[in-house]
């Protein structure tokens, strides 16, 4: 049974015979009522269910990192969602079989505030992972901006990244690492603005082995 708590014109609450009637973001909605399908799951379909099972697997362990770098992806889907559906777009290559995800295709940043200029990435004696990047001025760009750091291990489904690092008037910052012997780290870095409006795209910066 469906309620009209806002009136006869308003938005349906609950189920009213073939529709439902729903809210997303303060939005109202109609859907159809799910039905129990009758027909077999086709081959293609598997391979969508597949797709976004391991999607959804590659992005767990960067999930707090991606809700700062899709944070008003648009007006309607922003975070994990956005990424989601960002990766699912552009992130994939091959066919069949051979489809992966390839991480130079994914960004885990996107965003309006420019990148700076000789952006770089260095590993040190100790293991830890230097960022450097130019401070000359950008436009649109504040020298309070953060920088955002991540490093990968997706064989592993262990990350570790920062959102809110050096300021980019610094021009460097550093992301300690722990003894992770006989890894392959997937390295970008982006800005996060300094009013936490916007953030920058991020940069794939390639691939570290320890």
């Amino acid at each position: 049974m469906a309620k009209i708590p806002y009136g006869i014109n308003g938005p349906i609450v609950g189920g009213v015979g073939s529709v439902v009637g729903s809210s997303w973001k303060g939005e109202p909605h109609i859907k159809k009522k799910y039905k129990k399908r009758k027909k077999d799951v086709t081959k293609t379909e598997l391979g969508n269910r597949s797709k976004f099972g391991e999607g959804q697997r590659w992005l767990q362990p960067i999930t707090d990192f991606v809700r700062t770098g899709f944070r008003g992806y648009t007006e309607r889907i922003e975070g994990f969602l956005a990424a989601k559906s960002y990766l699912s777009k552009y992130a994939w290559e091959g066919t069949g079989a051979d489809m992966r995800i390839n991480p130079a295709l994914m960004k885990v940043s996107v965003g309006k505030l420019p990148l700076s200029n000789d952006i770089a990435v260095e590993k040190k004696e100790d293991g830890s992972l230097l960022f450097t990047w130019s401070t000359e001025a950008v436009p649109g760009g504040s020298r309070f901006d953060q920088v955002m750091m991540l490093a990968y291990d997706i064989e592993k489904g262990q990350a570790l990244g920062v959102s809110t690092g050096q300021l980019r008037s610094t021009g460097s910052d550093t992301l300690p690492m722990p003894p992770i012997k006989g890894a392959t780290l997937h390295i970008y870095m982006a800005f996060n603005g300094f009013d936490r409006t916007t953030q920058s795209d991020s940069v794939y910066m390639g691939a570290i082995s320890y």
